[in-house]
């Protein structure tokens, strides 16, 4: 499930709004440990353009 949503957030990354909503249903989606290293591949991968969308949605995971 991890590789799945880490491609969809890859295709969704030009638009930040649904970056973010793809985002937060992913990290839903997935147990702790998942979100664990999807929050590091995220700020690697889009810590430059959406760091702050990162940040809102990280805060409460």
């Amino acid at each position: 499930m991890l590789n799945y949503v880490k491609t969809v957030l890859t295709k969704v990354s030009f638009d930040a709004l649904l970056f973010e909503k793809e985002l937060r249903k992913a990290i839903k989606l997935l147990i702790a440990d998942e979100v664990s290293e999807l929050r590091n591949w995220c700020y690697t991968r889009f810590g430059q353009e959406h760091e702050a969308i990162l940040n809102r949605c990280f805060v409460t995971a």
